[in-house]
């Protein structure tokens, strides 16, 4: 059965993944990726990281989305549906060169290899471990990165009031 869960929750999510990249409108393009997030959660949840997985809805699927959403509709161009550029053949090369660029950097870094057992994985001590102790910069910095998109969100949309 978990087998199953497995592959069901990742065709859906690579799938959905993939039309976040290809849908023309970004409303939709936000839905497929709040579908993609919550694949990934079911993911978490057959690792049995029931914490991790709970996060990832509340958090990112949830609050995250509602911003992006927001953030969509505020700057919408009302141009859904346009072409797009370039031709069918050259999103084919451009997506096999961007895959096998993805595949070589994980290589790089390792990322084939199977995961080291961890007894406290998704649990709430084992995620604060590693998130305030062997990740703190990472953490920091993407901290900061929001901080900065939601004041260009303000900016952007005290602009257009004026």
């Amino acid at each position: 059965m978990e087998a199953l869960l497995f592959w069901i929750f990742s065709i859906v999510g690579v799938g959905c993944g993939g039309m976040v990249i290809w849908h023309r409108n970004p409303m939709g393009s936000a839905i497929y990726l709040v579908v993609t997030m919550l694949c990934l959660s079911g993911l978490y949840a057959l690792l049995n990281g029931a914490f991790v997985a709970v996060l990832q809805v509340l958090i990112y699927a949830g609050a995250v989305m509602v911003l992006m959403l927001f953030v969509i509709m505020m700057l919408s161009t009302h141009t859904e549906g346009g072409p797009r550029e370039g031709s069918r053949p050259a999103w084919l090369v451009s997506g096999v060169i961007g895959l096998i660029v993805v595949f070589k950097v994980g290589a790089l870094f390792g990322f084939g290899k199977p995961p080291e057992a961890v007894d406290e994985f998704g649990t709430i001590q084992g995620v604060g471990s590693l998130l305030f102790n062997r990740y703190i910069l990472p953490f920091e910095l993407i901290s900061v990165l929001l901080l900065i998109a939601v004041i260009g969100a303000v900016i952007l949309s005290k602009r257009d009031a004026q």
